[in-house]
């Protein structure tokens, strides 16, 4: 929060304010423990994306290998899981390998196991049987993304969250709902969500979850997506999830984070112009506080669109359009006579 006060500190030689004088402890304890620990969550994140990924037919399906963790990753899970917890993001990754395993096999099978599977197999690797399509991330750097992609994203994200979760002993959450974590199928025009290295503090409220899965993926779109196509693209995505009560608590967290959050911040952000993401987030908040306004005036718009004309008329062969109708007339009028044509009629 910004506050209003005047400054009170002194003026130096050259008219500005110096920094205030810090102890040697304090520099060190904010320059040096959250800059390693945030650093070594991003190389987490890193990590996990340049782990081998390879493609096979087994049975005659094809299917992806979909990770196959190093041997350090249980330690750089925990040194990331502290990061989060000293930054107050309320998220942590999966440290143990099985307990990896096991949920994100757990997870995809609830989730899309109508038509694909996925299992534990090798040592420290998962399973999953491709899912066909491509992710709304590609989509949005190749300027692709469109209202239908994001509406079947937010229909996905409603329903996966009516699944409930012995992990939370409630409703289930993603945890880091992105878009590089939703495929989309244009055949179909059915969105599904992968990838479950992350999960949500069990202490965290369901509303409270839901609405974090909400804004991570609203972030892609306010890093990444052209004015003004990224507001009607949010507008589209939370009509299309619908649920009220999420996103009214979705409005409570768009605001800007404090302290270590920054660099996680950044990392959700693809470290777009903090300017511009703060313009956007202000923007957003008006739409979750006005949605049903925002919501009625593109259907108003929708109506407008598709609007017959009130002008159209059946024309049968022979009939003269209305606009030739009208130069005749026209030609009439000006003439000297009824029977003197003003002017002489063509030859063909």
């Amino acid at each position: 929060m910004i506050s209003n006060k005047k400054s009170t500190m002194p003026i130096g030689k050259d008219g500005r304010n110096p920094p205030p004088e810090r102890s040697p402890v304090a520099n060190l304890g904010e320059a040096l423990i959250p800059k390693v620990l945030a650093e070594a969550a991003a190389r987490f994140v890193d990590s996990l994306k340049i782990n081998s990924v390879s493609e096979k037919v087994r049975g005659g399906r094809r299917v992806v290998i979909t990770k196959r963790r190093n041997g350090h990753s249980e330690q750089l899970a925990d040194l990331a899981n502290l990061y989060f917890r000293m930054a107050g993001i309320p998220i942590r990754f999966w440290a143990k390998v099985e307990d990896w395993r096991r949920w994100e096999v757990k997870c995809f099978k609830m989730l899309n196991g109508d038509r694909f599977r996925a299992w534990a197999c090798g040592d420290k690797t998962v399973c999953a049987e491709k899912l066909p399509g491509e992710s709304l991330w590609a989509r949005l750097e190749q300027g692709m993304l469109t209202r239908q992609m994001v509406e079947a994203a937010g229909r996905e994200l409603q329903r996966a969250h009516q699944f409930r979760s012995d992990e939370f002993r409630g409703p289930w959450s993603h945890g880091d709902a992105g878009m590089n974590n939703v495929i989309y199928d244009e055949r179909t025009g059915r969105a599904r969500l992968i990838d479950f290295e992350i999960v949500h503090q069990r202490s965290l409220p369901a509303k409270s979850r839901h609405a974090d899965d909400l804004l991570v993926f609203l972030l892609d779109l306010i890093a990444v997506a052209p004015n003004p196509q990224w507001f009607t693209l949010a507008l589209s995505f939370l009509n299309a999830y619908g649920n009220a009560a999420t996103i009214s608590e979705l409005e409570n967290q768009l605001g800007l984070p404090n302290g270590m959050a920054w660099i996680w911040w950044g990392v959700r952000t693809s470290f777009a112009n903090p300017a511009k993401v703060k313009r956007r987030l202000g923007k957003l908040r008006d739409l979750t506080a006005h949605l049903e306004h925002y919501r009625a005036f593109a259907a108003r718009r929708v109506r407008q669109s598709r609007r017959a004309s009130i002008s159209c008329q059946v024309i049968r062969p022979g009939m003269p359009s209305p606009s030739s109708r009208t130069l005749a007339i026209k030609e009439r009028a000006k003439a000297v006579a009824p029977s003197i044509p003003r002017r002489p009629p063509i030859r063909t």
